[in-house]
């Protein structure tokens, strides 16, 4: 039983909202990735410190910072952003799919990095067996490394979801705190504690936050755990 009784409309809809921008950013970071973490781990390539700087950037520049970023790059007036709406249609700004895009490029570093270790974790000799027996190199990623290297990605894709779901700074930054729109959790949270006798629902939000976070850990414990045992035969 929640405390001040049960979820109101907004805070419903702020659950709601966190939990599609949370999945959506997670659906279309994890691949790339997978496959930056690959790259940093098996490909020799000019640029390559270049490239693990930029990865892990948004970990180490405040938040804020980042948001700023995308608000120049992707806003409606920025360099990509007036591409994407001019040739697709789509827009970010001030909008749920610019949250999703701040979630993601600040769950991405912690994303990489779990994949990357456990990518470097699997012996290259399997893979050049399988080069050997005729796989081709995506053939060889997607039966050997991939198999093997899946727990380490489940545990990453619990990181960036968690990550996602906790997004702060960058979101309002970019897509500032629209009810309905754009006020996940994490921003509708920060709006009650701003308002007169919203701690029953900051509280509330609290609860929910913690109840969502270690259900997907105990959820990402047990597949981690079913596909060890596979791997191990059992």
């Amino acid at each position: 039983m929640l405390p001040g009784g049960s979820l109101t409309d907004a805070e419903l809809e702020a659950i709601g909202l966190t939990l599609k921008v949370s999945g959506t950013a997670l659906l279309v970071a994890l691949p790339l990735a997978v496959f930056v973490a690959y790259a940093l781990a098996r490909w020799r390539f000019p640029g390559r410190a270049i490239l693990n700087g930029l990865v892990h950037l948004p970990l180490v520049m405040p938040p804020v910072v980042t948001g700023y970023v995308l608000l120049i790059l992707f806003g409606r007036q920025g360099a990509i952003g007036a591409f994407l709406y001019e040739v697709f249609g789509v827009s970010f700004a001030f909008r749920w799919t610019g949250a999703a895009l701040a979630a993601g490029v600040m769950a991405f570093p912690l994303m990489v990095r779990p994949i990357r270790l456990a990518i470097e974790a699997v012996d290259p000799k399997l893979e050049e067996a399988a080069s050997t027996l005729g796989a081709a190199r995506i053939v060889s990623f997607a039966v050997v490394t991939l198999p093997l290297a899946m727990p380490g990605i489940l545990a990453a894709a619990i990181l960036g979801f968690a990550k996602a779901m906790g997004e702060f700074g960058a979101t309002i930054t970019f897509v500032s705190n629209i009810p309905g729109e754009t006020r996940t959790l994490s921003l509708a949270l920060y709006t009650f504690t701003q308002t007169p006798d919203g701690d029953l629902a900051a509280l509330r939000l609290t609860l929910v936050a913690a109840v969502i976070a270690f259900a997907a850990i105990l959820a990402s414990e047990a597949v981690s755990r079913r596909f060890a045992n596979r791997l191990r035969g059992e």
